[in-house]
């Protein structure tokens, strides 16, 4: 197959790099792509988001299937135009992709259709989100609606905090909800419409402090799988989210299709969802793709062309994968372009390693930084205790005087497995 790849971070490095591992593709492009990517595909600069631009290089190129990474493409209707175009994709209509684009829309879905989630309220003015504040106790969880890049939510553990938070997204879509006591876990579903296949679990770590303190980021580091969720609090996802989610949205006439990433509490009363999104997370999927087995490439074409129940369910390997994000300093605020990086071919030589590109440039001195979060540095081994070494031996061996990282990635996991 000749496969498009829309996207331009870390994630799009992680799947272009396991897509052209794949039998099935014999020949990978990339719109814009970046320095990593270009590693592994050609890369093409135009607008992913703009519909008409990539159907017409899909057609011109001969494409067999359209990846889509990030949520933007999506939610402004890249993939309806393609499959307007009759041209195979792998990722959601702007309808479905709501589950992303609206956390207002997602909580009513949930509401309508019994989906355990946290209660909540939506509000469209400042006003009424402080009134709204008194049905709740405290802490309280303030959402932006809208896409946020995995940001724009507020844990505010005082009502000063939780005032301040509206005050900063102003008159517009907010989502006030209940705050859920548990431990976080994400599960990554495929969905062709009517089938939904349970891929990968994983755990990341949002704040931009060890100890997971400081502002929420989008994300510092991940790891993959997350023995927390069990294979019976898994089932329990599929069974009591992810499939009436699906079911949810096909009676709707807006059947979903591609990635259906569900972050969850695990509460007392059973897993909770947090969230949807409607791609691969990003630093999660730079740890699942070295565990996914077989075909990928073929696997998303499955899903792209409906024929999800026809073909064997996903295979991993049973290893586990630790990533750790080398980020530039002032992130998340204000992050620092065009330091220096270098020694990524050192840090490569370690056994298990991958870096991938997440926000990288080639300036006239070589490789720069670009944006908050620069690379995603991702090991492979047999224990977590085993992955943790080889991640962070990797991340010492690169030269980026301009960037910061978390030394603490996987503490949770590493306390359970008694490291």
């Amino acid at each position: 197959m000749d496969i498009l790849l829309l996207g331009s971070g870390g994630r799009e490095d992680a799947l272009a790099w396991r897509l052209r591992q794949s039998p099935s593709c014999t020949r990978l492009l990339a719109v814009p792509g970046n320095p990593g990517i270009a590693r592994w595909a050609q890369c093409v600069i135009i607008d992913p988001c703009d519909p008409r631009a990539v159907v017409d290089l899909a057609r011109d190129e001969n494409i067999d299937l359209v990846v889509v990474g990030p949520e933007a493409p999506l939610v402004a209707g890249v993939a309806d135009a393609l499959r307007g175009a009759g041209i195979a994709v792998f990722g959601p209509s702007a309808a479905a992709a709501q589950l992303e684009g609206s956390k207002g829309f997602t909580k009513d879905l949930c509401r309508a259709h019994g989906i355990p989630t946290a209660s909540y309220v939506r509000v469209e003015r400042m006003s009424d989100a402080r009134a709204a504040l008194g049905r709740f106790g405290l802490p309280v969880v303030i959402k932006a609606d809208g896409l946020a890049a995995g940001k724009g939510v507020t844990v505010a553990m005082t009502r000063a905090e939780a005032e301040a938070a509206i005050d900063a997204e102003g008159d517009g879509p907010l989502v006030i909800e209940e705050f859920l006591e548990g431990e976080e876990a994400s599960l990554f579903a495929l969905v062709d419409g009517a089938t939904a296949v349970a891929l990968a679990s994983a755990q990341d770590h949002k704040r931009v402090g060890e100890g997971d303190t400081g502002p929420n980021t989008g994300g510092m580091g991940a790891y993959a799988p997350a023995p927390v969720l069990t294979p019976k609090l898994e089932q329990r996802t599929m069974d009591e989210i992810v499939r009436p989610t699906a079911r949810a949205l096909a009676d709707a006439g807006t059947p979903f299709s591609g990635i259906l990433y569900a972050g969850l509490m695990l509460t007392a009363e059973g897993p909770k969802l947090i969230e949807y999104n409607v791609r691969f997370g990003d630093p999660e999927c730079e740890a699942i793709m070295p565990l996914v087995e077989g075909d990928f490439a073929g696997l998303l074409h499955a899903v792209a062309t409906g024929r999800l129940a026809e073909i064997d369910p996903p295979r991993l390997s049973g290893k586990h994968a630790m990533t750790v994000i080398v980020a530039a300093r002032g992130y998340p605020g204000s992050p620092e372009a065009g330091g220096l990086i270098g020694e990524i071919e050192a840090a490569e030589q370690i056994e298990g390693v991958t870096v991938f590109h997440a926000g990288t440039a080639l300036g006239e001195q070589g490789l720069v930084a670009k944006g908050g979060r620069v690379l995603a540095v991702t090991a492979v081994a047999d224990s977590f205790a085993k992955a943790r070494a080889r991640v962070y031996r990797a991340v010492d061996q690169i030269d980026f005087a301009d960037g910061f990282h978390r030394r603490d990635i996987g503490w949770r996991e590493l306390e359970r497995e008694g490291a």
